[in-house]
């Protein structure tokens, strides 16, 4: 897991030169660029460090609407709000590939310009990784945690969008006319220990151990002989 930085793909793009020269020249011009690695910040927009072959040089303060795939303007040319929806979460940030959604056809549901369909390089995603620091962000909380999904847009730009802000289609899986989402935002915390009738082990110290209920629900000649079979079959493996 990474802190502040994490590798991403190396995307072959262009750079919007203005970005390169503080919007004050280089309008309309277009610079080749790899990326190496992107920033998380929060409260901003995620920052893409990138290489720049032709100057032998990398810059670092790069917003995703700095790129296009075509070193020509987009029609039409969404803006930075258009092409990240939200902000970064926290410092703590892994890039990671849905291997299995990779492949499909993405469709983004913009602020502006409607929807827009493209393909996915990979997803960016927030957590919080060190439980000494204050955790004042949103990124662990079920109804506020975001995914941003990397998306190359037929237009010829890039966007990062959260998992219900996307549409993914299959040839093969996804039907001609699919249902239209009608879930909720999870609220829940999942997990599986505490307030759960149960029993306690703190008075046991057995390896193949079984809860006060257990006991009760099962003879004890049922639990010894289950413990039985398990011996002999660990002492018929070979060595």
């Amino acid at each position: 897991m990474s802190r502040l930085i994490t590798n991403l793909p190396a995307v072959h793009t262009w750079v919007r030169k203005e970005y390169l020269c503080d919007h004050e020249y280089g309008h309309g011009e277009f610079v080749k660029g790899i990326w190496i690695a992107a920033k998380s910040l929060p409260g901003r927009a995620f920052y893409f460090e990138t290489y720049l072959p032709d100057y032998a040089a990398m810059f670092d303060k790069l917003p995703i609407s700095a790129f296009v795939s075509e070193p020509e303007t987009p029609d039409p040319d969404l803006d930075l709000p258009n092409l990240q929806f939200w902000n970064c979460m926290d410092h703590d940030v892994t890039t990671l590939c849905k291997q299995h959604v990779g492949s499909m056809e993405w469709e983004i549901r913009t602020r502006h310009f409607g929807t827009m369909k493209g393909e996915y390089i990979c997803t960016l995603d927030n957590y919080h990784g060190d439980a000494d620091i204050i955790d004042y962000s949103t990124a662990e909380m079920p109804s506020e945690h975001k995914s941003f999904n990397l998306i190359e847009l037929y237009n010829g730009q890039y966007a990062l969008y959260p998992n219900n802000r996307c549409r993914i289609y299959d040839i093969s899986l996804t039907p001609q006319d699919p249902k239209t989402p009608d879930f909720k935002v999870s609220t829940e915390w999942y997990q599986v220990e505490n307030g759960v009738h149960w029993g306690r082990l703190g008075d046991c110290d057995d390896y193949f151990w079984t809860t006060p209920e257990e006991r009760e629900e099962y003879p004890q000649e049922v639990v010894a002989d289950i413990d039985d079979q398990y011996s002999h079959h660990i002492e018929a493996q070979p060595e």
